[in-house]
């Protein structure tokens, strides 16, 4: 066990408990359940349960529920949130991390109740507080979302 989480297979995995520790998003905008496979300063793995009484749901759309595919980029750039947290240590837990640039975003499938989201993000470089990240939504080992993107690390 580390500051972070409990370490397994050379790889960090960090429950939720401490993921809302980590980052500031809370219910009902908080996207990620826990994050598995961080590997510091490189890539890391959100796992979100998509759940019916999600509120979004009650309107997009109730005859069809679809997660938003802009709520499922949020759900990457929030496991990024907790691979910057974790690489920088525990004096970053807490900062706002805004979003720069959403590029190249596209939708592949609609994610919808019951999937399991895991939110796959590599980081590609940082410069002083700007980071950027390639990510990835799979869903049973299919791609749904893709999209680069960048974001600033800030103090409250």
């Amino acid at each position: 066990m580390d500051d972070f989480g409990k370490v397994e297979d050379n790889s960090i995995v960090i429950e939720a408990d401490r993921v809302r520790d980590m980052i500031p998003h809370r219910y009902p905008f908080l996207m990620v359940d826990r994050v598995v496979d961080v590997r510091l300063n490189e890539s890391a793995c959100g796992v979100k349960n998509v759940t019916n009484n999600e509120p979004h749901f009650q309107g997009h759309f109730p005859s069809m529920a679809v997660m938003p595919g802009v709520l499922v980029v949020e759900a990457m750039a929030q496991t990024a949130a907790v691979l910057v947290v974790a690489t920088l240590g525990a004096s970053a837990e807490g900062k706002l991390v805004y979003f720069m640039s959403v590029d190249a975003a596209r939708f592949r499938k609609p994610v919808v109740p019951g999937d399991q989201l895991r939110l796959e993000v590599t980081k590609q470089r940082n410069r002083g507080n700007v980071w950027k990240f390639t990510g990835r939504g799979v869903v049973n080992d299919t791609v749904v979302a893709d999209a680069t993107f960048s974001a600033m690390i800030l103090d409250k």
